[in-house]
C-alpha cells in the first residue's frame, strides 16, 4: 500500500489522479442522512408534511463540492422542517464558467482554466452528490439551469468579454457590483491582493464576471417566482455568494449568512451582510453593559491563552510555538531593551472588500507607508510579523509580504524586523513585549486589546468602533498617531474591561456552539455526529435554537454563554 505521501505526490503529477481524490473526499465527507432518517422515518415525514405550509427558506448552497456548505447548510434545512419551515435549496448544475471552488492549485497550468473553465474536472462531483443528499431529504432542488436560457448565456459571454478591462472592477448591472464580486473571486482563484502580472489574469477575471452576472441572473428570476422568508448561505462574498445576497436585499429577502467560528464546534452568524461587514458596525450596546464578574473573566483569558497554542480551535498555525525570548531574540535579532512597536499584516488576498474607514487603499499601501515612516525613526524597532495563514492555509498564498517588501527594500534599516510567516516564533509573546501594535485588519487585535496592549487600527480590523482603540480614518491621523509613539503606557482600565467584554462577546457570544460538529482536524473542519434528528429537535440544543430563531425571527444571533455556560449543551429530548 502507498505511503498516503507518496499518493499526495502522485496527485499532483496526475489530473486523473486528483480527481479521483477529490471525488473520493467529497463522497467520503458529504453528510449521508438515510440511516439517521430511517430510524425516525414517521417523525421526518410528519414534519415535511406540517412544513409544507409552513413559511419558506432558501439555502442558495450553490457550490455543492464545498462540504464545509453542505455539512452545515443540509442539517440547518433538517433543524428548521422540524420547526415547521420549509425549506428549499439552489444548486448550480455545471452552467457557472469560474465559483468558489475553483482554485489555481487544482490546475497544473493556469491556461487550462483559462480556456475551459472548471469543466469536468471539477464540476462532475459537484452538483450530483449535494443533488443527491438533498433529495434524499426530500427537500425541493432548484437548479441554475431552471432559470438561464442558451441566449442568456450568449449575452452574459458577450457583456463579460466587451467590457474594457480596467472599467471590470466597476461594473454594476441592475444595480448589483457584478464586477466587485468578480475580482473578489479571481484574487481569491489565484490567493492574491493583485492580479500582478499573472499571464491569464484577464481572461479569468472575465469568467468570473460571466459567473456574477449569470448568478445575479439566476437569484432574480428565482425571487421573482417564489416567496422566501430568509436565504441562509456561507460567506456572503466572492462568487456566487456575493452577488446572491445582493440580488436578496434587492427584493426583501432577509440574508443570513455563517461561517465556521475559531472555537471549536462554534459558528458566526450575521444578519443582510457577511461577517466580515458586520462585526464593525454591530451596536456596542450588544455587548457594552453585559455584566463582568470574576468567572467571566477567568474564562476569557483562559481562553485566549489557549489561542497561543491553538489548542481549543479549529485551526491553528504551529504545533509547537515558541515562546522563550532569548531564543526568540537570537533567531530574529530583536533587541527587546529598546521600545518596540509591532505590525500584524493579514492574508492580501482574503475578503478583499471596499470599506471606507480603510486609512489606506490597500494592506500592501499600509505596510510601504510605515516602513517609510519607521525608516525615519531609527530609536524605535518596527517588527512586522507575517501572518502563518500565508503558507499554512487553507488556500496559501501566492503574494507573499516578504517578497513585496523586499522588492521595494532588498535591505531593510536595522530598526525594522520582519518575522516571516514560516516562523515558529510565537506572535503573542513577540506582541506582549511590544510599546503599542498596529493592525489593518487581523482578528489578534481584539485578543491583545483584551491584554491591555494599544492597538492602532489602520483598516477594518472588528475592534474598530468599539470604544477602546486608537483609530485613525486616513493617512494624516496615522501619521500624526505614530508621532506620538513610543506610548510608554499600556491601555486604562476602564479601556481594558471594554476590550475584554468585547472579546469574551465575539468569542463566546458571537462564536455560537453546535456540539453535534466534531472537529475533523482537516477539510472540512466538522463532521455531523447525531445519534438521532430528535437532536435537532427544538430544546435539544442552545445553540441551535439560538440559530434558528434568529433565521426565523431576525434577532441577534447572540448566544448568551455568561448565562449557559461556555458550552450550555442541553440533553437530548426525550422520545416524541
Amino acid at each position: 500500500m502507498f505511503h498516503k505521501e507518496k499518493l499526495r505526490e502522485l496527485a499532483k503529477k496526475s489530473r486523473i489522479l486528483r480527481v479521483l481524490a477529490r471525488k473520493y473526499r467529497i463522497h467520503r465527507r458529504q453528510p449521508h442522512w438515510e440511516e439517521l432518517l430511517r430510524a425516525d422515518r414517521g417523525l421526518w415525514e410528519e414534519a415535511l408534511k406540517k412544513a409544507e405550509k409552513g413559511v419558506r427558506v432558501l439555502f442558495p448552497t450553490t457550490i455543492g463540492a464545498y462540504v464545509t456548505g453542505t455539512t452545515l447548510e443540509s442539517l440547518l434545512a433538517i433543524a428548521l422542517t422540524l420547526r415547521g419551515v420549509r425549506a428549499e435549496v439552489l444548486l448550480c448544475d455545471h452552467l457557472l464558467p469560474a465559483c468558489f471552488d475553483c482554485w489555481i492549485g487544482w490546475f497544473k497550468d493556469q491556461r487550462d482554466f483559462a480556456h475551459r473553465g472548471p469543466g469536468k474536472e471539477l464540476c462532475s462531483d459537484c452538483f450530483t452528490p449535494s443533488y443527491r443528499m438533498f433529495k434524499t431529504l426530500g427537500i425541493r432542488v432548484h437548479r441554475y439551469s431552471d432559470f438561464i436560457s442558451t441566449e442568456d448565456m450568449r449575452e452574459t459571454e458577450r457583456i463579460a468579454s466587451a467590457i474594457p478591462e480596467d472599467e471590470i472592477a466597476g461594473l454594476t448591472i441592475d444595480g448589483l457590483r457584478v464586477g466587485e464580486h468578480a475580482l473578489a473571486g479571481t484574487l481569491r482563484f489565484y490567493a492574491r491582493g493583485d492580479l500582478g502580472t499573472e499571464p491569464c489574469g484577464e481572461t479569468i477575471l472575465r469568467r468570473y464576471l460571466a459567473a456574477s452576472i449569470l448568478t445575479g441572473r439566476v437569484t432574480e428570476r428565482l425571487l421573482r417566482r417564489e416567496d422566501y422568508r430568509c436565504a441562509i448561505f456561507h460567506h456572503g462574498i466572492y462568487v456566487p455568494q456575493g452577488i446572491m445576497g445582493e440580488v436578496c436585499r434587492k427584493h426583501g429577502v432577509r440574508v443570513v449568512n455563517w461561517n465556521p467560528g475559531y472555537r471549536k464546534n462554534t459558528f458566526i452568524f450575521s444578519h443582510q451582510d457577511t461577517y466580515h461587514h458586520t462585526m464593525m458596525t454591530e451596536p456596542v450596546e450588544n455587548w457594552k453593559h453585559m455584566a463582568w464578574n470574576d468567572t467571566l473573566e477567568e474564562e476569557l483569558m483562559d481562553y485566549l491563552r489557549s489561542r497561543w497554542q491553538g489548542s481549543r480551535d479549529w485551526i491553528w498555525f504551529h504545533e509547537k510555538p515558541g515562546f522563550d525570548l532569548e531564543e526568540i531574540a537570537r533567531q530574529t535579532g530583536i533587541d527587546f531593551s529598546k521600545p518596540s512597536v509591532g505590525l500584524l499584516t493579514s492574508v492580501m488576498w482574503d475578503a478583499r472588500l471596499h470599506y471606507p474607514s480603510n486609512a489606506f487603499p490597500s494592506m500592501l499601501d499600509w505596510v510601504f507607508a510605515t516602513i517609510e515612516y519607521f525608516r525615519k525613526r531609527p530609536e524605535l524597532q518596527l517588527i512586522i510579523r507575517i501572518h502563518p495563514a500565508e503558507i499554512r492555509g487553507t488556500l496559501p498564498s501566492r503574494q507573499r509580504m516578504r517578497d513585496e517588501i523586499a522588492r521595494v527594500w532588498p535591505a531593510l534599516p536595522e530598526n525594522i524586523i520582519v518575522i516571516p510567516p514560516e516562523s515558529p516564533v510565537s506572535t503573542y509573546a513577540v506582541m506582549q513585549e511590544c510599546d503599542s501594535v498596529i493592525i489593518y485588519n487581523t482578528k489578534t487585535g481584539i485578543e491583545l486589546a483584551a491584554m491591555g496592549i494599544p492597538v492602532i487600527v489602520a483598516g477594518e480590523a472588528w475592534v474598530r468602533n468599539k470604544g477602546f482603540a486608537l483609530e485613525v480614518a486616513d493617512d494624516k491621523q496615522y501619521y500624526t498617531l505614530l508621532d506620538t509613539l513610543p506610548l510608554g503606557r499600556r491601555m486604562t482600565e476602564e479601556k481594558t474591561l471594554l476590550a475584554r467584554k468585547y472579546a469574551y462577546h465575539f468569542f463566546f457570544r458571537r462564536m455560537i456552539p453546535l456540539e453535534f460538529m466534531a472537529p475533523t482536524g482537516s477539510n472540512p473542519p466538522f463532521r455531523i455526529e447525531l445519534e438521532s434528528i430528535r437532536e435537532l429537535l427544538p430544546g435539544a440544543s442552545k445553540g441551535l435554537d439560538v440559530v434558528c430563531q434568529g433565521i426565523l425571527d431576525g434577532g441577534e444571533f447572540i448566544y448568551p454563554a455568561e448565562l449557559f455556560g461556555e458550552e450550555g449543551f442541553s440533553p437530548s429530548v426525550e422520545s416524541m
